[in-house]
């Protein structure tokens, strides 16, 4: 959770400031050091997702990050609470915004705050790019971002105890028990299951982005009955089989109707 911090607010403020001392228009940006720096075009950036590295001139909540993201002339922005969706556009380096869309998921303040103001800053901010680096400047303030594969690169299968955080059951999305943990470890050719009561494993095989379970040996323990549900709607998406996909430490495994989201810990 992140906490009512007086920074995280002054965030807002710095922004506005900011956007106002330019009169509307788009605010000069002061040269970039880096010699391999040039504008940032929507060419240059389709398809890639960058993720924040670093702020100057303002403070962004603690503990959050901002995610832009890039596809056609399309820009998905993340900055901790709700993601914005629109169509946006580069000229000369210039960054301009169309109408973006929203969703509406209730935060703390600061977050909400922070969502608002750094879509605000992004409009008609200067854009440059350096290789694996994207800056944006206006006015005094300066939001660096590293391409996401080269900051959060793509975890392995093997290796990480995958972590459940949540579950999908048909339409249903809920997450783990209080009290509750389920996790994979999946070794060369056996997976480790922790279903949320009882343990075991089961040999699998992988092909491409298809995972194919074995039959899954486990104790036989009677435990509560949200914990029971829980290694129920595990099972489900270890049968037979599943397709899963890695993005950084996320791992999202399924096997239609059912799915389930986990985090790799070391």
């Amino acid at each position: 959770m992140h906490s009512f911090r007086l920074p995280g607010l002054l965030l807002a403020v710095s922004l506005v400031l900011v956007a106002c001392s330019g009169g509307g228009g788009a605010a000069t940006a002061a040269p970039s050091s880096d010699p391999a720096a040039a504008p940032a075009t929507s060419e240059a950036l389709d398809g890639k997702t960058f993720v924040s590295t670093g702020m100057t001139g303002a403070t962004l909540v603690e503990g959050s990050t901002v995610t832009l993201a890039f596809v056609g002339n399309r820009i998905s922005v993340s900055a901790g609470c709700n993601q914005a969706n629109g169509a946006y556009e580069i000229v000369d380096g210039v960054v301009k915004l169309g109408l973006l869309a929203t969703t509406e998921m209730a935060c703390e303040a600061p977050l909400m705050a922070q969502d608002t103001l750094i879509t605000y800053f992004l409009d008609g901010s200067t854009a440059t790019l350096a290789g694996d680096t994207l800056t944006f400047s206006k006015g005094a303030v300066t939001l660096t971002l590293l391409d996401k594969e080269v900051a959060t690169p793509d975890g392995t299968l093997e290796g990480p105890r995958w972590v459940v955080t949540d579950v999908q059951t048909g339409s249903t999305v809920s997450t783990v028990p209080a009290g509750a943990t389920a996790a994979l470890t999946f070794g060369p050719r056996t997976v480790a299951v922790e279903a949320g009561c009882n343990s075991g494993s089961g040999a699998y095989t992988v092909d491409g982005d298809t995972i194919t379970f074995g039959p899954i040996a486990l104790t036989m323990m009677a435990c509560p009955a949200d914990k029971m549900a829980l290694e129920t709607a595990v099972l489900s998406v270890l049968q037979g089989q599943a397709t899963y996909a890695i993005d950084a430490n996320t791992l999202r495994l399924v096997n239609e109707p059912n799915g389930l989201h986990l985090v790799a810990t070391p």
